[in-house]
């Protein structure tokens, strides 16, 4: 049972982008989220987390104030609102729980910003 990441695209630097990761089940609510990536050649990096309620969050500091994870427990998703793109944060996109995965990672959504 995977996790579903979408929004991903090409985008020019200073751009936009809104990715959401859909997670099966019912426990998806019970769990800490973090968005995560993977440049080609690194290892997968921590992006940011938010609590199980929503209540707190933490970003890696080369996207604070950038970047902003929000979550619906109701429609089991999280998002990742990245504004103000750089080319250096050209990867693949990952969700799963914190501090450990619970889910299958999924596939990933692209994201490219251009010079």
């Amino acid at each position: 049972v995977q996790l579903v990441e979408s929004g991903g695209g090409l985008v020019q630097a200073g751009g936009s982008l809104r990715l959401s990761c859909a997670a099966p089940g019912r426990i998806f609510s019970s769990y800490a989220m973090g968005w995560f990536r993977q440049a080609p050649g690194k290892e997968r990096e921590f992006v940011a987390s938010i609590a199980w309620n929503g209540g707190s969050t933490y970003y890696e500091d080369s996207v604070k104030g950038r970047f902003t994870i929000s979550r619906d427990n109701a429609k089991n998703t999280v998002y990742l609102q990245m504004n103000s793109l750089k080319p250096e944060d050209t990867a693949v996109y990952y969700c799963n729980s914190r501090p450990r995965a619970v889910w299958s990672w999924g596939q990933g959504t692209q994201v490219t910003v251009s010079s």
